[in-house]
């Protein structure tokens, strides 16, 4: 939960693919419902996807009405253990990196600002930033899953200049080789 500037509480619903570590889907209410949280679903799973399992947590949300609709979509639902935030450990994580890089440094003012900042930050999470469970690794670089960048270590090569491009106006940096033209 996020807490605007004007002390209302906001819930945050965050999709993500286990292998790949990328965010599929992000989204922002002020009152979640089992309705809001199926459309969610709808929205991040493809109608030709390969999944086979969706992993969630014991949430009234999560109903077991959600959890048939989710398994008429072909995917088996598996519901974490009551009180084990340790089996759904890729999501924990997740959720402390977005407070953590995100939402720890920016006050939402409304809803609106909420999701257009996460939108930037998921972005900048799939497609800038490293992540040492990958090699280390970009997620998703322009719709290709990434692996090790095959620069050597403390080496530019002679004909590349580093770019910077800032993330949430300056709390992050994203860095990437650039020919220099001849």
């Amino acid at each position: 939960m996020a807490i605007t500037a004007g002390f209302r509480g906001l819930y945050v619903l965050v999709v993500m693919e286990i292998g790949s570590r990328r965010i599929l889907h992000c989204n922002v209410t002020a009152h979640p419902t089992a309705a809001w949280t199926l459309q969610q679903f709808r929205e991040a799973v493809p109608g030709d996807h390969s999944y086979r399992f969706l992993m969630h947590d014991r949430d009234s949300i999560l109903s077991t009405e959600v959890d048939e609709e989710l398994q008429a979509f072909g995917l088996k639902v598996l519901r974490t253990p009551a009180q084990a935030p340790k089996a759904n450990a890729y999501c924990e994580r997740l959720m402390g990196t977005i407070r953590g890089e995100c939402l720890d440094y920016v006050i939402p003012l409304s809803e609106k600002h909420l999701r257009t900042t996460l939108r930037e930050w998921v972005a900048h999470y799939n497609q800038g930033r490293p992540h040492s469970s990958l090699g280390p690794g970009i997620p998703d670089l322009h719709g290709k899953p990434i692996g090790r960048p095959t620069v050597q270590r403390h080496e530019l090569p002679a004909a590349c200049r580093i770019r910077i491009k800032d993330v949430l106006g300056g709390l992050h940096h994203e860095y990437w080789l650039e020919e220099i033209a001849a």
